[in-house]
């Protein structure tokens, strides 16, 4: 599809800000090749996808007014998901009609990413770009998606004002991250990484976490409301997440920026 066809659409606004930590770029750029072996070390993403997906779902139905029992619900919509790794929510919101487009700081995921799209016979943009980047070129989208990112970052608070930039007036940010507590010390680090080794040693550093005040005042201090905020939680006697109102460990948070040009 040409870029005149897409949705997105241009302003001029700027970003000047490098968000992005090189250390973590490598990290996930090693792994690049193992993002779609829902056995791999990207297997907890597989697991926890449906719910995250249910949470996007629903809000950005409820908030742009699509029918959920569509099959195609998001066919109106532009969405750009932020730090897209090799493309598990870009595909899923491809399917559901969306215009797509995925960034990620490492090329090799832009790679890795591309080849499955094509192979899947969807058409998702990809391109190795940072949001500040994307926000210089003038790119709107009607939400922007970051998930498990901002832990990630060099600069949450950089981070967080490219992302809104990226968003039309009236649009909607959806993010995911952990919360920095010894319940999420205790899961998402040491028993993840150490001892279910659900995850490769070093992938998170507990300290980078982000509690929900603080945040919630980062997208407050950039034009966004809070319209919801839910935990992610595992659920060990069936094996599956679940949404749930226990915060402490894995959280997504639901913000729109105000209707103003």
């Amino acid at each position: 599809m040409a870029k005149s066809d897409k949705l997105f659409y241009k302003h001029e606004k700027r970003a000047n800000r490098t968000t992005a930590s090189e250390r973590e770029v490598k990290r996930f750029e090693d792994l690049a090749g193992q993002w779609w072996d829902t056995e791999g070390p990207f297997a907890p993403l597989h697991r926890i996808n449906p719910v995250r997906l249910t949470f996007i779902r629903d809000h950005l139905c409820a908030h742009f007014g699509c029918d959920v029992t569509q099959k195609k619900p998001f066919k109106n919509l532009s969405i750009i998901d932020i730090g897209c790794g090799g493309g598990l929510i870009c595909e899923p919101l491809s399917r559901l009609g969306a215009q797509v487009m995925g960034i990620d700081a490492g090329e090799q995921n832009i790679k890795s990413s591309s080849i499955h799209a094509t192979q899947s016979g969807l058409d998702i943009t990809y391109e190795k770009l940072l949001p500040e980047d994307a926000a210089a070129r003038g790119l709107l989208f009607d939400a922007v998606v970051n998930l498990e990112v901002i832990e990630h970052v060099a600069d949450p608070e950089g981070f967080i004002s490219a992302c809104e930039t990226l968003v039309k007036p009236g649009g909607v940010m959806v993010c995911a991250t952990l919360n920095r507590t010894l319940k999420s010390l205790a899961f998402a680090k040491i028993g993840a990484e150490y001892v279910l080794r659900w995850l490769p040693r070093g992938t998170h550093d507990w300290r980078l976490f982000l509690k929900p005040s603080e945040f919630c005042a980062l997208l407050r201090g950039q034009n966004f409301t809070i319209a919801d905020m839910k935990g992610l939680t595992y659920n060990i006697l069936f094996d599956e997440w679940i949404l749930s109102d226990d915060l402490n460990v894995n959280y997504m948070l639901f913000a729109k920026k105000a209707n103003t040009a």
